[in-house]
């Protein structure tokens, strides 16, 4: 069974992912922004794990030193998180979205990025609630 802090942490995960898509949601909803092209950065944020938990599926942990599956993917994962936050630069500076609705997606980027990192501290150890059983 799950741990008392596993079940908080799902808890407080949960509210940071709905918080920042909310913030990405009103960047393209509002009345004064009616523009939908900041939802590509949910491509980011669905492409953006996938590089790591392929490199920890390859690499065996009991090597104390780094080694080049892992700088790759953490490097392809940055260029991944670099992007999401350009994409929206992007495209308040070719007139697509206003920067207000900029603003409201780099915030929910960074509430997204940062439950998504949350998510892999909490449950990246093999603990008896580890994410490697899903």
């Amino acid at each position: 069974m799950w741990r008392k802090e596993a079940r908080a942490g799902i808890r407080i995960l949960s509210f940071g992912g709905a918080i920042g898509l909310m913030f990405l949601m009103l960047g393209c909803a509002l009345p004064i922004y009616n523009q939908y092209w900041p939802l590509f950065v949910l491509f980011f944020y669905i492409l953006s794990p996938i590089p790591y938990c392929i490199a920890r599926r390859l690499v065996d942990d009991t090597d104390a030193m780094s080694n080049a599956c892992k700088e790759l993917a953490i490097f392809l994962t940055t260029g991944i998180v670099v992007s999401a936050f350009g994409l929206p630069i992007v495209f308040a500076r070719a007139n697509l979205i206003q920067w207000g609705a900029c603003a409201l997606v780099l915030t929910g980027n960074t509430v997204i990025f940062a439950t998504i990192l949350g998510f892999f501290l909490v449950f990246g150890s093999n603990d008896d609630f580890s994410w490697q059983q899903w």
